[in-house]
């Protein structure tokens, strides 16, 4: 469990670092190329279908690496990938940038479930092997931006739990060396559904 917690903390550092040279995008320029996200992701990013994530207060970076990600195949998705082969890698910056600064709407929580997936979310299920969640994703859910690791506060539960048993089954994969898909190894459905619920009550 150290060793696990050692490698979490270790990389997240490195991530945090900055690298890799960012892209600055133009919000007011991608208020005008999200036509073809308002479908599933709703107005200003803050999308009304459980199933679609929340992109309304996401990182630019990590919206932005999503995408390449999507077009490159490196993560796929019945929705996403035939959508995203449409957008020119260009506008990316601009699309990423104009989420990033919208206001996200809050989410509540089952309270009974959330309850249970807080004290997984700080302090983790050290029998099991699963960190904190808070070691990457912040106390407040908001993440890092410059490590890419996403804002998960006020996210959709539905999405949240299915994206966890994506990394859980190997069906999701381009997590940063493979650190979600080792965390949600770890976790049970029950847990999963948890935590789930516990981001989407989870506010700054």
């Amino acid at each position: 469990m150290k060793t696990w917690l050692i490698s979490v903390s270790v990389a997240a550092a490195l991530f945090s670092g900055g690298v890799e040279a960012q892209v600055a995008g133009d919000a007011a320029a991608g208020a005008g190329k999200v036509t073809i996200c308002l479908a599933c992701h709703g107005p200003n990013g803050n999308s009304v279908v459980p199933m679609f994530p929340k992109l309304a207060g996401q990182h630019a970076q990590y919206i932005s690496k999503q995408l390449a990600d999507f077009k490159s195949g490196a993560r796929a998705n019945d929705q996403m990938t035939p959508q995203a082969a449409l957008i020119n890698e260009k506008d990316i910056p601009d699309i990423a940038a104009y989420y990033s600064t919208q206001q996200q709407t809050p989410g509540t929580a089952d309270p009974t479930l959330a309850e249970q997936g807080k004290h997984i979310y700080r302090g983790g299920n050290p029998a099991a092997g699963v960190p904190a969640c808070t070691g990457c994703h912040g106390p407040s859910g908001l993440g890092l931006g410059a490590a890419k690791f996403p804002r998960i506060a006020g996210q959709q539960a539905q999405y949240v739990d299915s994206t966890l048993k994506g990394f859980r089954a190997g069906t999701r994969a381009n997590d940063p060396n493979g650190m979600m898909q080792g965390v949600a190894a770890r976790m049970s459905d029950q847990e999963i559904a948890a935590v789930s619920q516990f981001v989407q009550g989870l506010t700054e």
